[in-house]
């Protein structure tokens, strides 16, 4: 068995532990546009290539497929989860299983105004959003929102572009700058992240791990610490299921006067997953046991609370004598 780590970047952990986890049975590949991305030189082998929207892009992953004879593939980037979706068939043609959410979900993941939708469908609690002005203008004056609100891309990601506003001028100010920009309720609560795994097999969810964000920066979490609560875990479970994600994704919460609002999801590993692993929650394993066509058995909230997480800066240093860097 061989696994393929797409977009690797600086997620070293990750591909630490796959590598952990695949041992002996097989070879973690790992891929990157530049050749300074450090969490390539964790894997097995590395291969340098073209950025995703380069129109040859998706044929050389595919011949990496081909010549590695890869079992499951991943990607660690937002911008390539689409494209691993709608390619699911060509990458099962070559023996090769896209570890994604089905394309039309991982679409309404990207696009905040569709996921609002939903969760409204689906009765979930969630902030209240508004793809213009006049709409904005007209709940305020019904008394349904009031200042602040945030501004947000309808699709980004690394909480990009999102500004907190305080005015009817600053609001008018960001729509003339930008386009495609949705208005959202300012969500004053606790914030909460869960790392999600639903088995690939039996569409169950089989882990929940929550963690109570402590501190963020630059749209990912600093510092947390483990938080266990059944009410959450069976809210996250139903939808998770209702919708049918498949493998490991990242939700986005908040605790507001008692009630939980499910705010974003990410249709891969979050950037705080590492502090799941560290707590006994191993996606790795369940990732290569439903590559081996076998089912995981459901453990959902089997960690212990209140383990924090502290990141911290680490670097890597790699004599590039004789090769051309690519930034």
């Amino acid at each position: 068995m061989n696994l393929l780590i797409l977009s690797a970047g600086t997620r070293d952990k990750v591909v630490q532990y796959f590598k952990k986890e695949i041992g002996d049975k097989g070879r973690i590949i790992a891929t990157d546009c530049s050749n300074l991305a450090p969490a390539v030189y964790e894997a097995d082998a590395f291969y340098l290539v073209p950025r995703i929207t380069a129109p040859d892009y998706l044929d050389v992953i595919l011949e990496i497929c081909k010549k590695e004879q890869i079992t499951g593939v991943f990607s660690l980037i937002d911008p390539e989860l689409s494209l691993l979706a709608k390619e699911r068939e060509k990458f099962l043609a070559v023996g090769t299983t896209p570890i994604v959410s089905a394309y039309d979900l991982v679409e309404t993941c990207f696009d905040k105004y569709r996921m609002y939708q939903l969760l409204k469908k689906m009765q979930i609690p969630t902030g209240k959003c508004y793809l213009t002005l006049d709409a904005f203008y007209q709940a305020k004056a019904r008394g349904e929102i009031s200042y602040p609100v945030f501004v947000k891309p309808v699709r980004g990601s690394a909480s990009l572009h999102i500004n907190k506003v305080e005015s009817d001028r600053e609001l008018e100010v960001l729509y003339d700058l930008q386009k495609d920009l949705m208005i959202q309720e300012y969500m004053d609560g606790q914030e909460y992240g869960a790392d999600v795994y639903i088995d690939m097999i039996s569409g169950k969810c089989t882990s929940i791990f929550v963690k109570k964000k402590i501190k963020m920066r630059a749209g990912e979490t600093d510092k947390s610490v483990s938080f266990l609560d059944e009410s959450l875990f069976e809210l996250i479970r139903e939808f998770v299921e209702a919708c049918g994600f498949l493998g490991m994704i990242d939700i986005d919460i908040f605790r507001i006067d008692g009630v939980y609002h499910i705010s974003e999801v990410n249709p891969r590993f979050g950037g705080g997953y590492p502090h799941a692993y560290a707590c006994g929650v191993n996606m790795p394993a369940a990732v290569l046991r439903n590559l081996e066509g076998q089912e995981n058995e459901v453990r959902i909230g089997a960690y212990a609370e209140n383990i924090c997480m502290m990141k911290y800066n680490e670097i890597a240093i790699r004599d590039m004598k004789g090769i051309t860097i690519v930034p």
